[in-house]
């Protein structure tokens, strides 16, 4: 089912809104990269710093608001920047400290579901300990109850990164069990957009550390579980018209700088 108008309408404003900002106030550092802005001109040169300084937007905030958007609808509850809490049990931190070490040497392979019972099931025993709070990018409540704690990436994170997106998931469920350890809970790692269209996913970077089918999002799958089939198409349309809409305002900021 497509998204109705009004909410295409929504995240077109929403882009618009959010362009128009950094255009108002954007004032690129060219000097600082001398040789490239010889060779190819400071109106290409600002016209890179400043997509540069989009993509740091859509990453940061903007795929969040979009994603709220769309789920306001669908689900009980959805919200950006969520605080998940401070208190873990010792037993659970031990768990996910044994449970990272055997992914890492490949001597158990990933199940999430089983590791979410896993973790549940020992969020109440022992001492409490104390963590830093951390904020979920995305936090959704669905219509049965479940919840749902989305970490959103960006497409291509480096490898090296896994390690710990996989603890902060695991450590979300820990966090969530030392309040209630009968939660239905799931958490996820989503990418907005597959870099490497019109070929799959690299999903291989993702293996052994992650149970890719239970717990990744990628593309298509992230943007049609926040709003159902064709979401994800929908999306990139209303990001289209936002642009076309723009395209006169970019133009005329960047002939300043020619």
């Amino acid at each position: 089912m497509p998204l109705p108008k009004h909410q295409i309408d929504e995240i077109i404003d929403l882009l618009v809104t959010q362009i128009r900002r950094k255009l108002e106030t954007y004032n690129p550092e060219t000097n600082s990269m001398p040789f490239h802005t010889r060779l190819l001109g400071k109106d290409r040169m600002a016209l890179y710093s400043f997509i540069q300084s989009i993509n740091t937007t859509l990453g940061t905030s903007v795929f969040e608001q979009v994603a709220v958007l769309i789920g306001t609808p669908r689900f009980q509850r959805i919200e950006r920047q969520y605080t998940i809490g401070t208190q873990m049990s010792s037993s659970a931190q031990s768990l996910i400290q044994d449970l990272m070490d055997g992914l890492r040497t490949s001597a158990i392979k990933p199940d999430k579901s089983r590791e979410t019972i896993d973790i549940l099931n020992v969020s109440g025993e022992g001492n409490s300990r104390s963590v830093k709070a951390t904020r979920v990018d995305l936090f959704i409540i669905d219509e049965h109850g479940t919840e749902y704690y989305i970490d959103i990436k960006t497409a291509k994170p480096n490898i090296g990164d896994f390690v710990g997106y996989k603890r902060t998931l695991l450590e979300w469920i820990a966090l969530r069990g030392y309040v209630s350890q009968t939660t239905s809970i799931k958490t996820l790692l989503a990418i907005p957009y597959n870099p490497y269209e019109p070929q799959p996913y690299q999903r291989w970077t993702l293996q052994g550390l992650f149970d890719v089918a239970n717990e990744i999002l990628v593309a298509e799958e992230f943007w049609n579980f926040l709003g159902g089939p064709g979401t994800y198409q929908d999306t990139l349309d209303g990001f289209e018209k936002a642009g076309i809409l723009l395209k006169p305002e970019i133009d005329r900021k960047f002939s300043e700088f020619a």
